[in-house]
């Protein structure tokens, strides 16, 4: 199992050894690629009692321990954070970008018959800021108006534990790497894949990387990856355009 950083699978000290129990019953290696648990050897454990070995769990719990606390820091500096900004009247959340004052008149103008285009323009803000205001006047067909291309919804695809294993090792643009860093293992039968979400035009940009898993480019063509390379372009090709 690969995961990029210990606290993505667990988020306790009692709940890590639990975890590191039901890898060795299921006999599954464990990897860290970041993190300071990326240095240690987990699955090591005792010969004869079949235990985790005392300085494994010693550090395990230490660690652990750790991160809860900075993680309670973190989240009471952000209760503190938000307490003294309400009390300086500040209000949580994103500005509208359409200050209320001018919604009244943008959506009049609206419905005498200003573009969004013209709306956007007059107010200096964007479209999607107009079309927010003006969301209950807007008819079906108007996702497409002006001829602004509709936005990509995320698409969860089951990426290959091979391909992901080599994608991991290839140089990814922010986008890539955060959609493959936030994928959920799932493990199938004896093997592992990466369960990924992330909009159509990503899952092809991961699928243009691993191209090398076919062979070519000083790469030797390795069958069982090769096969999953495959299967993962049969998903990605299976998505709308």
């Amino acid at each position: 199992m690969h995961i990029s950083e210990m606290f993505r699978l667990v988020r306790g000290n009692q709940h890590i050894l639990d975890v590191l129990d039901v890898l060795h019953r299921d006999r599954l290696a464990l990897r860290i690629h970041d993190g300071a648990f990326s240095a240690m050897d987990l699955t090591a454990r005792h010969p004869r009692t079949g235990e985790l070995l005392s300085t494994v769990k010693f550090m395990v719990q230490t660690l652990a321990a750790a991160g809860e606390l900075q993680r309670d820091l973190q989240r009471e500096l952000t209760y503190d954070g938000l307490r003294a900004a309400e009390a300086k009247g500040a209000k949580g959340g994103r500005r509208p970008a359409v200050a209320a004052a001018q919604t009244a008149d943008v959506r009049t103008a609206y419905l005498e018959g200003r573009s969004i285009a013209a709306l956007a323009r007059d107010h200096g803000v964007s479209r999607g800021a107009i079309r927010t205001a003006v969301a209950d006047l807007l008819p079906d067909h108007t996702a497409s108006e002006e001829g602004a291309p509709a936005l990509e919804l995320p698409v969860t695809l089951d990426m290959p534990g091979k391909v992901a294993d080599y994608l991991r090792t290839t140089e990814l643009e922010p986008a890539e790497r955060a959609a493959l860093d936030q994928g959920m293992p799932v493990r199938r039968g004896q093997g592992c894949t990466l369960r990924v979400s992330a909009v159509p035009a990503v899952h092809r940009q991961l699928l243009a990387r691993c191209q090398p898993l076919d062979g070519g480019q000083g790469l030797p063509a390795v069958p069982a990856q090769r096969k999953a390379r495959r299967e993962y372009e049969n998903r990605v090709s299976a998505l709308a355009p």
